[in-house]
C-alpha cells in the first residue's frame, strides 16, 4: 500500500490530539508524521506508533512533501495557511469554519456525500463540517433518500469540549471550585458553565441567531445538496465533557413512520440504532463519549405536521464531529480520488 506524508497543523489541541490517535488507531497509510502547532508549543513531542515526536512551529515553508495536511487550529491560522499548504501541492482537510462555505470548497461528511471529494482539485481544500451537523445529517441522509426531508428543527446540547482545551479545564476547576466552596473563575464562557446551562455559542448575528446556529443551517443545505431544505438551530453549551446531543424535529415531503426510520437507520453507515424507551435505552452523551458512531434514538411521531418525526442524535464532538471525520476524508481520498 503507498504511503503518504501527512502533516496535523494545531497537533497540540483537543482535536489535534484527537487525530493523531485516530490516524494511528485506524492504522492510515502514513509514512511520516509532521506535527505542526504556534511558537508556545516548541519543545513538546506526542506520541504516533509507540515513538515520540517533536511538535515543529508552523511556518510558510512546513509543508514541502507533505501529501495531506490536516488543520485544526484557529480559524485565521487556516485562512493564511491552508492556501499555502495547498499551493506547495499537498490536500489540506481543514477543520475550521474558515472554507466551509467557499462554493469551490467541498464540504464532506464521507457517509453523506463522499462523492464530493472528487472537487478538492479546484483549491486543493477539502473542510470538515461544523461538528453539531456532522452528527446530525448522517443521521437525516438514510431517511432523505427515501422520504425527502422538507423541513427541520434542531435543539442541540453541546459539550464544553467543542471549545477546546481550555473549556475542559474551566468547567473542571468550577466544579471542583463549587465544592470547596471557593470563588469561580469565568474566562472562556461569560457565565459559569458548571450546573449551568448556557443558550449562546459563538457570536451573536443581526438576526438574533448566532454563528454556530447558522452554521447549522446553512451546512446541512450544502452538503445534503438541496436548499430547499428548510431548517432552523438552537445551540446550546451544557456542562458535560464530551459528546453532544441533538433534539431533531423532521417534516417530511411523504410518509416516513418510526419503524421505516429505525430499519434504516439500523443499516445506515456511521449510525448505530439505540431506540427502546421502554427500557429506559436511548442515546446518552456518556456512552457515545469515545465512540466512532452516530446514536439516534427516541423515535417518535410528530403528529402536528402530516408526515413528522422526531429523535434524539448523540455523537462524540472531537471523534466523529471533527477528527475522526477528517480521517475519514483522507482515507477516502487516498483510496479513490487523489
Amino acid at each position: 500500500m503507498k504511503q503518504y506524508n501527512v502533516a496535523v497543523v494545531g497537533a497540540t489541541g483537543a482535536v489535534g490530539n484527537e487525530m493523531i490517535k485516530v490516524l494511528e488507531e485506524r492504522k492510515f497509510p502514513v509514512k511520516k508524521l509532521t506535527l505542526l502547532a504556534s511558537s508556545r508549543s516548541l519543545g513538546k513531542t506526542l506520541s504516533f506508533h509507540g515513538e515520540d515526536i517533536d511538535v515543529e512551529e508552523l511556518k510558510e515553508d512546513s509543508f514541502k512533501d507533505i501529501d495531506i495536511a490536516l488543520f485544526s487550529p484557529g480559524g485565521s491560522i487556516s485562512l493564511k495557511f491552508a492556501p499555502i499548504a495547498a499551493a506547495s501541492g499537498c490536500v489540506v482537510i481543514d477543520n475550521t469554519s474558515a472554507f466551509r462555505m467557499d462554493p469551490d470548497v467541498p464540504l464532506v461528511v464521507p457517509e453523506v456525500n463522499e462523492h464530493a471529494i472528487a472537487q478538492h482539485t479546484k483549491k486543493g481544500i477539502i473542510a470538515n463540517p461544523n461538528c453539531s451537523t456532522i452528527q446530525m445529517v448522517v443521521a437525516l441522509k438514510p431517511l432523505y433518500d427515501v422520504a425527502k426531508i422538507k423541513r427541520v428543527v434542531v435543539s442541540t446540547y453541546q459539550a464544553v469540549s467543542g471549545t477546546g482545551q481550555k473549556a475542559i479545564k474551566e468547567l473542571e476547576q468550577q466544579v471542583l471550585a463549587i465544592y470547596a466552596m471557593k470563588p469561580i473563575e469565568k474566562k472562556v464562557y461569560p457565565y459559569q458553565i458548571a450546573f449551568n446551562v448556557l443558550p449562546h455559542i459563538d457570536s451573536f448575528l443581526e438576526n438574533g441567531y448566532t454563528k454556530e446556529e447558522m452554521k447549522m443551517v446553512n451546512e446541512t443545505k450544502k452538503i445534503m445538496e438541496d436548499d430547499s431544505i428548510q431548517v432552523t438551530a438552537t445551540t446550546v453549551r451544557v456542562p458535560v465533557f464530551f459528546g453532544h446531543s441533538e433534539s431533531v424535529n423532521i417534516e417530511f415531503a411523504s410518509e416516513m413512520t418510526p419503524d421505516m426510520a429505525r430499519k434504516l437507520l439500523k443499516k445506515a453507515p456511521g449510525v448505530k440504532l439505540v431506540d427502546n424507551p421502554s427500557k429506559n435505552i436511548y442515546p446518552l452523551a456518556l456512552e457515545a463519549a469515545g465512540k466512532d458512531d452516530t446514536f439516534v434514538g427516541r423515535i417518535r411521531v410528530d403528529d402536528t405536521v402530516k408526515y413528522g418525526l422526531n429523535m434524539w442524535v448523540v455523537a462524540d464532538n472531537i471523534r466523529k464531529g471533527a477528527a475522526l471525520n477528517a480521517v475519514q476524508i483522507a482515507e477516502a481520498l487516498v483510496k479513490k480520488y487523489l
